[in-house]
């Protein structure tokens, strides 16, 4: 499973799950790809075949009720929450990556649907 970390997470979460060997890009890291509004982020996860980890449920699940409605099945999503994940904890990071590895290990197929990260 490939990852693509929203613009919320820090580029060293996708560094650290690639350190463990897992194909995981952010939004953050990517000069041409920061502060690009959803739709952009959203094609082209899908264009990369690539599992959006977001705290955005709103506008990504409209995205993904959208791209479904239109008979295509999209690659998948990874909600987080602040409450759960706060980002101005500074030990959310370690966590997250504790979480997603958990995830990435299992054999979950996330094509089409969405998961709630604890």
């Amino acid at each position: 499973m490939k990852l693509l970390l929203d613009e919320m997470w820090p580029p060293d979460i996708a560094v650290q799950l690639r350190r463990h060997g897992h194909d995981v890009d952010a939004v953050a890291a990517r000069a041409d790809f920061r502060t690009q509004p959803d739709p952009v982020v959203w094609a082209v996860a899908q264009h990369e075949a690539r599992v959006i980890v977001t705290e955005n449920v709103p506008d990504f699940r409209q995205m993904a009720l959208e791209y479904q409605s239109q008979g295509r099945v999209h690659a998948g999503l990874i909600f987080t929450n602040n409450r759960r994940h706060p980002r101005h904890d500074r030990r959310t990071a370690g966590r997250l990556v504790t979480a997603l590895l958990a995830l990435l290990a299992s054999t979950a197929v996330m094509t089409g649907r969405e998961h709630w990260l604890d």
